[in-house]
């Protein structure tokens, strides 16, 4: 193998382990496979050998038939419970053509003899890892495909969004900074921009910086060696390292703190990092796609977010329309909502009521998609038998089409403060704790840190303005 091939390698750094009872060997292979580029670990039997695995993770093995005592074979059907997808590649000093025939069944990526040539053992290891990232990328791919979920509305901002995304995918590396209000579907754009990017078969990995508490943010992301603090018993890799190849979408990016801010910005300077605890850099090819639902540039003049971090980010900035701003794709999702969840509960068809649907259109939505599909999951779920009446429907909704005859139907759901319409306190209380509840998924212990309000005041609210039962009380867990 070339020189090339040799620094390409080593700057992925795969991981090579040597499982031989024979020192001698496993020294000189070692040797070998560090000129290679890779980074060899040894192990002598197969408990050292299941530790490795289990605490730091391998790219591949290089595992003895023949462990003194020990039978590789078994040692194969433990490695492949842990870890299904890491090539194999067994050796033996006296092996049989059963022998191979036998490893091979149970997964083994290849069969050699001892002392194995290296040149061949190379090309044998190459093809195996070659193998082995194709298998992940299939995988990959299957998953994608079960989960992807389409993007519904024909709006001309969404279509701007889009089609903003569509020319960001043709650059592989550029930064991306999605910025729209909490449940108008960041998240959906940013696999939008992924699945369209040449980075399509990698992996797309996904973190809310506001949902790890402050003091791990930093091992989650860069991982860490074992040891490197209290609770560190075991190797861990990062995110970056995991969605090496691929896109690394880091959503609500404004609640990160200013010093895992410089390190992020270092890293997306120079694609290299370290683990927590660790000593040697790692290089990754990795696209980052940031999200937030705040103001950045606000936060920089208040010098709550790093400038440098901001125009870092910022390269290609994406703006996702409100639901209220695109009020015709309304009806467009809600039938699409309640397809889908027809579909998963098994049931036949339910149409929606045109009063119903015009209702739906003229609100403000306040939760954004995600609000919509909440309330269109409920009645489904709850409420509807064939068809989705305005009754059905939140009192929040369906209290403009009452007050019709004052300020318009319109007029009292689409803003909370309706030119010429003083709302009473307590109604405006109340949808403030429903789209607190609409924005956190029904979670009442987020709900309450937004509102700003203890838990118990939460209860009490609810109880006060019937919204919620105790069952979901019960049931939530939180």
């Amino acid at each position: 193998m070339g020189n090339g091939d040799s620094m390409t390698r080593a700057q992925n750094a795969q991981t090579l382990l040597i499982v031989d009872d024979e020192r001698s060997l496993r020294f000189s292979i070692g040797e070998w496979a560090r000129d290679e580029g890779y980074t060899p670990l040894e192990a002598a039997g197969g408990r050292e050998a299941l530790e490795a695995i289990r605490e730091q993770g391998v790219d591949a093995v290089l595992l003895d038939l023949k462990l003194g005592d020990e039978d590789g074979l078994k040692l194969l059907k433990q490695i492949r419970e842990i870890d299904a997808a890491v090539p194999v590649v067994m050796l033996t000093g006296h092996g049989t053509v059963e022998h191979a025939v036998r490893a091979i069944k149970m997964g083994a990526y290849d069969f050699m003899l001892k002392p194995p040539d290296l040149d061949h053992l190379g090309v044998v290891l190459e093809r195996a890892l070659e193998h082995a990232r194709l298998r992940r990328e299939v995988d990959h791919l299957r998953a994608s495909t079960r989960s992807a979920q389409p993007i519904v509305g024909d709006s001309e901002t969404l279509k701007k969004a889009l089609q903003r995304l569509e020319r960001a995918a043709k650059s592989g590396t550029s930064t991306v900074l999605i910025r729209g209000e909490t449940g108008s579907g960041k998240e959906l754009m940013a696999r939008y921009l992924h699945d369209k990017s040449a980075r399509a078969a990698g992996p797309f990995i996904e973190l809310n910086c506001s949902a790890i508490p402050e003091q791990l943010l930093e091992s989650e992301l860069y991982g860490h060696e074992r040891g490197a603090f209290t609770d560190a018993k075991r190797f861990k890799k990062g995110l970056f390292e995991l969605a090496d190849g691929g896109t690394l979408f880091l959503d609500e990016i404004g609640e990160m703190a200013p010093q895992l801010q410089a390190k992020l910005l270092r890293v997306l300077e120079t694609r290299t990092f370290r683990r927590v605890g660790g000593h040697a850099d790692i290089t990754v090819d990795v696209r980052v796609v940031a999200a937030t639902h705040r103001d950045l540039s606000k936060m920089v003049a208040e010098g709550r977010f790093r400038e440098d971090l901001y125009f870092r980010l910022n390269v290609v900035p994406v703006e996702i329309p409100p639901l209220r701003e695109r009020s015709g794709d309304v009806a467009t999702l809600a039938e699409h909502f309640v397809a889908r969840f027809c579909r998963e509960l098994g049931r036949t068809a339910v149409r929606i009521d045109p009063r119903a649907a015009e209702l739906m259109k003229t609100y403000a939505w306040p939760g954004n998609v995600r609000e919509l599909k909440n309330v269109i999951e409920r009645v489904v779920l709850l409420e509807a038998e064939d068809e989705i009446l305005p009754e059905h429907l939140p009192a929040e909704m369906t209290r403009g089409a009452a007050g019709a005859a004052g300020a318009g139907a319109s007029a009292t759901t689409s803003t909370p403060f309706p030119p010429g319409v003083v709302r009473p306190l307590a109604e405006i209380e109340k949808l403030a704790i429903v789209h607190a509840l609409g924005v956190c998924d029904g979670n009442k212990t987020k709900a309450a840190g937004l509102l700003q309000i203890s838990r118990q005041t939460l209860r009490t609210k609810l109880k006060e303005y019937a919204l919620g039962d105790d069952a979901e009380e019960a049931g939530e867990g939180a």
